[in-house]
């Protein structure tokens, strides 16, 4: 072999090497997909009804690990947001119910995230990704220090109001600073989770060439129950008409998830892209007998028991998270920040109430949560998951009910009385981990402001 062949072989061997070090050391894409109020037992893979059809959202679950004690931040939207884009537990996050309890007129009552706030879209920036994001924000309206290009989003189409995210045909959606026309089907606007799914693709096509995190925050299923068509159930003997378009609309978005994921693949960045799919809460009431949704849970949307935060999660990362693993490691929505500095190289944010469970989506044991912590303001609710055991408590004097979760998960058998020493021990992290606010008053704080108010003096005339 000539000199010169020698030299080129040698270079062409170096670029191998070099390219291949390039890739292992790239930084995967990372998606994350929230429906709005779909329960457990309305996606296919959890085997509880097979009348709403989600194959392409069962085809990640199979292609990935299926986690069946995997919980949302809170059991409502405003805060399940909140607590995913910060990493702090419910007792520490800024927004704690979807409206403040303090008095303040609408839309004051919506808390904003402010810039103090450190959200995992600023930390991956940090990292060098490119973010974007669709669907419903519900934690900053417009005007406020709250809205995505405030918080970290390069990009964001939807909804900037939750109340607005209700409604699936309006004229205008936000995005990136304003307000823009929604592109019309006649004579009325375009079903709005079309457009955010397309803008979804569009971004997605547009930006893949670079480390990328979206953050598709869909508005489906939740009310109001409308839908361009009702596909594959048009026909359906057993269901009413408004079950037909709240299946259809599952299925609507499932397809759009299935376009996703065909995209990644023509793309050729699939086997480089973590995608996660879950939703914000528990399910409507409406759907509990029909369809299952809260699977063999007690409990619906506003409720801590387990039908109203454990929620469908399944994630599939190709030769990284094992394929067709089911999965009942706890874990919780204040996790997905740490979880997603470690995939991309950072230090856990000492913000975050949260730990990695990066080794878990990997397969490999960890340690679980010393704790998993939630309160909600609807009656001043708390609740704290230790091991195999989950208490919850009404009112901050009430006596907590403990339960233990793999012997009874619809949480009808309260053995507080048989554990006296556990429940104490739950009690006082409980106390701990609730740190009071102005906007989320508990009772006993709003009786500890009167008693510090100084009284106002009486005037004679």
């Amino acid at each position: 072999m000539r000199f010169s062949g020698i030299i080129t072989v040698l270079v062409m061997a170096l670029l191998a090497v070099g390219l291949q070090a390039e890739e292992k050391d790239k930084k995967p894409n990372i998606i994350f997909i929230m429906a709005d109020d779909l329960g457990v037992g309305q996606v296919g893979c959890y085997g509880f009804n097979d009348i709403i059809k989600t194959p392409n959202i069962d085809k990640i679950a199979a292609e990935g690990t299926m986690f069946t004690q995997a919980y949302t931040g809170s059991p409502v939207c405003g805060p399940s947001r909140c607590i995913l884009l910060t990493g702090k537990h419910s007792g520490h996050a800024r927004r704690r119910d979807n409206t403040t309890k303090d008095g303040l007129p609408r839309p004051q009552c919506l808390i904003a995230l402010t810039p103090e706030d450190y959200t995992i879209a600023e930390m991956l920036k940090e990292a060098g990704y490119t973010t974007g994001g669709c669907g419903k924000w519900g934690v900053g309206n417009e005007g406020t220090t709250g809205t995505p290009d405030k918080q970290g989003f390069d990009h964001f189409y939807g909804y900037l109001d939750q109340k607005k995210a209700h409604s699936y045909y309006v004229d205008t959606l936000w995005k990136n600073g304003k307000q823009v026309a929604v592109e019309r089907d006649g004579n009325k606007p375009r079903y709005s989770h079309d457009s955010m799914a397309d803008d979804m693709l569009k971004w997605v096509r547009a930006n893949h060439e670079k480390p990328f995190f979206y953050y598709a925050a869909f508005t489906i299923p939740h009310d109001e129950f409308k839908v361009p068509d009702l596909g594959i159930y048009k026909d359906a003997v057993n269901l009413s008409a408004k079950e037909k378009i709240f299946a259809a609309m599952v299925t609507r978005m499932d397809t759009d998830i299935g376009r996703l994921m065909a995209l990644l693949k023509e793309l050729k960045i699939d086997e480089n892209t973590l995608v996660f799919f879950t939703s914000d809460n528990g399910p409507a009431m409406m759907w509990k007998n029909k369809f299952k949704s809260n699977g063999d849970q007690r409990g619906i949307k506003r409720d801590l028991l387990q039908g109203g935060v454990n929620e469908p999660m399944v994630v599939r990362w190709p030769g990284k998270i094992p394929a067709g693993k089911v999965s009942d490691f706890k874990w919780v929505f204040y996790d997905i920040m740490p979880t997603f500095a470690e995939i991309a190289g950072l230090p856990k944010p000492k913000s975050t109430d949260g730990m990695s469970i990066l080794p878990t989506l990997l397969g490999k044991k960890q340690k679980p949560h010393k704790f998993i912590y939630w309160e909600f303001y609807s009656g001043f609710q708390q609740a704290i998951i230790m091991g195999d055991y989950k208490a919850i408590r009404y009112g901050t004097k009430e006596p907590l009910q403990l339960y233990k979760l793999s012997e009874d998960r619809k949480e009808k058998n309260n053995i507080a009385s048989a554990h006296p020493e556990m429940v104490s021990r739950m009690a006082q992290i409980i106390n701990r981990e609730h740190v009071d606010d102005a906007h989320w008053p508990t009772l006993e704080y709003k009786r500890s402001r009167r008693k510090k108010s100084p009284k106002k003096k009486k005037t004679k005339n």
